[in-house]
């Protein structure tokens, strides 16, 4: 069975919603064959992402750039996964107030270097997410999970 793994910050109720939303659509009856994980940012380790086939990821925009959660959970990943998650699919939505440039730039990096694979594109919100955004992020749990049926 494939598993992915959905890296998460979720410190706001807009934060929330939204991992809420990725998490339904992972997890919709017509995905077979995959095992979802969740993970807080602070709390996933090297051997949640060596054990993960894909990834989703989630922050919100903080002060121009992904979150400290997000950063930290790189930080400790990077290079303990390196070599052995090169390829591996991923996917990714922000949240933020106002701008989510730099988060998306720094993550659009750190994924660059460790070779992950963009599957579909990222959710990005400022403010509020509304209906299509929610669905935008349920679209992206789905379509990430579906690429690793068997």
């Amino acid at each position: 069975m494939a598993t992915l793994l959905i890296v998460h910050h979720t410190p706001s109720p807009n934060c929330q919603a939204m991992f809420e939303a990725v998490v339904s659509g992972a997890t919709a009856p017509e995905i077979e064959g995959v095992r979802v994980v969740r993970r807080a940012a602070l709390a996933a380790t090297a051997a949640d992402v060596l054990a993960a086939d894909g990834f989703l990821l989630g922050t919100p925009a903080n002060l121009g750039y992904m979150s400290g959660a997000l950063k930290h959970f790189f930080d400790q990943v990077y290079y303990p996964c390196l070599d052995s998650t090169r390829g591996r699919p991923f996917g990714y939505y922000v949240h933020g107030g106002n701008d989510v440039t730099g988060a998306v730039r720094g993550i659009e990096a750190v994924t660059a270097g460790l070779a992950w694979r963009r599957v579909a594109e990222p959710v990005t919100v400022t403010g509020e997410p509304g209906k299509a955004d929610l669905e935008a992020c349920w679209e992206l749990g789905a379509a990430t999970a579906a690429g690793l049926m068997e």
